[in-house]
């Protein structure tokens, strides 16, 4: 019953992104420069960066914090960054980040004012890099309950275990990523990404207390990591898109009036 109700927990993104089970979401592994390690391989890449890239933090959002309260996840932005460096699609700026570019402009001040760091450490300005496009994440439908999986799996099981069975509920996760130009305001991309998940934290108190203790982990996750495979799959399609990008042309030139015209 523990190894289906494992099998049942598993993350399904609509992407194609497979857990394997040793990564706790499926945005894993490391980054540095255009140098990527033991990243998802079914993460989609670039053959070289298309410019640089302010990625949203969420903060803020109508989203944020209710997101956190359910799924235990605390931030989606880090494994987005590392996501978008794997993919080396761009190369990713500290802007859109508030809380870590007040941290930088901070020290910039003071490294640069203060008067008590060692002269040569080119303090001055003109060295920080402009952000060409901005990336926002959304979460659409977050924790959505699917209905009940007893259909399934309860006729495996006698009447106690089939009810068990009975009280696990498929989640699912629908997101989309948002690309715009930050110089001109335009919108260059937009992608929805999608992932469902198995909550089977009721299930677990049937088997006692250390049951439900050793297995914790999997009642508190299931929906967050769906989240995470759910941006991972938007930020695939996205990255097909962009290899094929064409840039929309406007009669008469964007912003100019357009050709819908209204009547006298």
């Amino acid at each position: 019953m523990l190894c289906t109700l494992a099998l049942a927990g598993c993350v399904t993104p609509g992407g194609g992104l497979v857990s394997t089970g040793t990564s706790a979401t499926e945005a894993k592994g490391g980054a540095a420069g255009g140098t990527s390690v033991d990243a998802n391989s079914k993460l989609q890449r670039c053959a070289a960066p298309l410019g640089t890239l302010a990625v949203d933090d969420g903060r803020g959002k109508e989203w944020y914090a209710s997101f956190g309260q359910a799924t235990q996840v605390t931030s989606i932005e880090p494994l987005l960054r590392l996501a978008v460096q794997q993919s080396n699609c761009f190369v990713i700026t500290s802007i859109g980040n508030n809380r870590l570019e007040g941290k930088m402009s901070s020290i910039t001040d003071k490294q640069r004012n203060s008067g008590e760091f060692r002269a040569g450490s080119r303090q001055e300005k003109g060295q920080r890099v402009a952000a060409d496009y901005f990336l926002e994440p959304q979460i659409i439908i977050n924790n959505d309950s699917t209905g009940k999986v007893a259909g399934a799996l309860g006729g495996l099981f006698s009447r106690g275990l089939g009810a068990i069975a009975g009280s696990l509920e498929s989640k699912a996760s629908v997101v989309t990523l948002t690309l715009m130009d930050i110089r001109s305001g335009v919108q260059i991309g937009i992608a929805e990404g999608n992932s469902t998940a198995t909550n089977y934290g009721a299930a677990l108190g049937a088997f006692g207390g250390g049951a439900a203790g050793g297995l914790s982990g999997f009642s508190r996750t299931p929906e967050g990591k769906a989240t995470v495979a759910a941006f991972m799959d938007a930020y695939n399609s996205m990255v097909v898109s962009l290899r094929n990008y064409k840039a929309q042309e406007v009669k008469g030139g964007l912003g100019k009036g357009g050709v819908l015209k209204v009547g006298d």
